[in-house]
């Protein structure tokens, strides 16, 4: 396999088998691939954390060894960099490292009458920079390859100018960065990095929307490079006019450029992808398996791909030469996955305490009374009764000791004010999308 990341998911699935599963969510799942360097014999990975890295430096070393081992007939020396130590060496740098494995390349990305338009959109504006489409605007489902052509071009316009300063990032992040950037009293830095740019591509740009400091940042941002002739790429799960907590100056800006859709693939390209993905990890794959695959699974191209991948971990783990009845049992986990699963209030917490820049204690606190607190504390409640199967109850158990009656009448506000408030709906299911992690 050429793809670190594919190795990986079979390296994870051989860890999951050994261990706890509450180990592996907390410890292993959390481990994301960087890179591999067999010629030095080290594997690099990304932690959330120091505490994170320290804990499998003391513990789960022999677990990984064996996994390597019996994956790839060697041991490797474990090189963990936390996210902190990434985004400094990104700052440092000024460039976004473009991911340029078999996940993101043009040459790797089917095309289909789904997606032609935005495909050669994509390749127009990677070979000739700023001077095709900017920005282009590329929208559509989660799951369809918005990123992938994203990276794609980054990639490509890499290859061809090396000394060009490339930035990808989510939508999300913008505002994180932004915010940190407040606290710590370095815009002016978080300014130069992107507006020195050449190239731009943001992710999900759906989400700086309803942020009022992210939206002016990223309007001055936004002008900056496209006065300086800098190419912008962006994604969405939907188009400018339809995003409708973004201002204005925004959506009309967004659409200055050329806007391209990108649909959910037809019966052809979907066995097409399956059969390339197969073809890539050396996976042996009949035309009936991947017709069958294809039947099943018509809307999101990562769950083609998907399936293809933990088919790969199972014939490498255990020999298991895909069939129909293997492929039922891994589709039938996959499909089990797109039904919202229940997430904890923690989770629900932490995500709208970090939209509106306020602690997680701010929400759930009794003491916090203040009108800017009371906002997003009804908005974690209302989630809470939408994506948990907890009692009302049990809810205002969760935020200080609420009576039930409270978190119904706190339900109820938020059901009729979002009935007339279409940036608080839109804000609301934003928040929902992240913990769901429909991206």
């Amino acid at each position: 396999m050429d793809s670190f990341k594919d190795a990986w998911l079979i390296v994870s699935e051989y860890c999951r088998t050994k261990i706890t599963d509450i180990a592996y969510k907390t410890w292993i799942a959390r481990i994301k691939p960087i890179s591999l360097d067999y010629e030095n014999g080290k594997v690099y990975l990304l932690v959330p954390n120091d505490f994170h890295r320290q804990t499998l430096l003391r513990n789960y070393i022999p677990l990984l060894n064996e996994a390597f081992e019996a994956i790839f007939s060697s041991t490797f020396e474990f090189c963990f960099v936390t996210e902190e130590e990434q985004k400094k060496e990104e700052e440092e740098t000024g460039v976004e490292v473009i991911n340029s494995d078999y996940e993101y390349t043009f040459e790797n990305f089917i095309v289909g009458s789904s997606n032609k338009f935005a495909h050669a959109a994509s390749l127009a504006v990677a070979a000739n920079p700023a001077g095709a489409y900017n920005p282009l605007f590329l929208y559509g489902n989660s799951g369809l390859g918005k990123t992938h052509l994203l990276y794609a071009i980054g990639n490509d316009i890499k290859k061809a100018n090396p000394d060009m300063k490339i930035i990808y990032v989510k939508g999300d992040d913008f505002t994180n960065e932004l915010i940190e950037a407040i606290r710590q009293n370095t815009t002016m830095e978080f300014r130069h990095k992107y507006r020195q740019a050449d190239v731009l591509l943001v992710d999900d740009v759906q989400f700086i929307g309803g942020r009022e400091a992210t939206q002016e940042e990223f309007f001055h941002t936004f002008n900056t490079l496209f006065e300086g002739k800098k190419q912008i790429v962006l994604t969405s799960d939907r188009p400018p006019k339809d995003i409708n907590v973004l201002e204005e100056r925004l959506r009309s800006r967004f659409e200055w450029g050329l806007l391209a859709d990108v649909q959910p693939p037809d019966m052809e390209t979907r066995i097409a992808i399956i059969k390339r993905k197969a073809e890539h990890l050396d996976l042996p794959l009949s035309n009936e398996v991947a017709e069958f695959i294809a039947q099943k699974l018509k809307n999101n191209i990562r769950q083609l791909e998907g399936t293809v991948k933990k088919l790969k971990a199972r014939f490498m783990l255990n020999n298991e030469k895909p069939t129909i009845l293997i492929v039922s049992e891994v589709i039938s986990d996959i499909l089990n996955n797109n039904v919202s699963p229940e997430h904890t209030i923690e989770k629900i917490v932490e995500e709208v305490a970090r939209t509106f820049g306020v602690t997680p204690d701010d929400i759930t606190s009794q003491k916090s009374r203040k009108a800017s607190i009371n906002h997003p504390r009804h908005i974690a409640i209302y989630i809470s009764r939408e994506l948990t199967t907890l009692t009302m109850e049990q809810i205002g158990e969760k935020f200080g000791g609420k009576h039930y009656s409270t978190i119904v009448y706190t339900v109820q506000q938020m059901e009729k004010k979002m009935q007339t408030d279409s940036k608080l709906k839109e804000t609301v299911q934003d928040i929902m999308k992240n913990i769901r992690g429909d991206r």
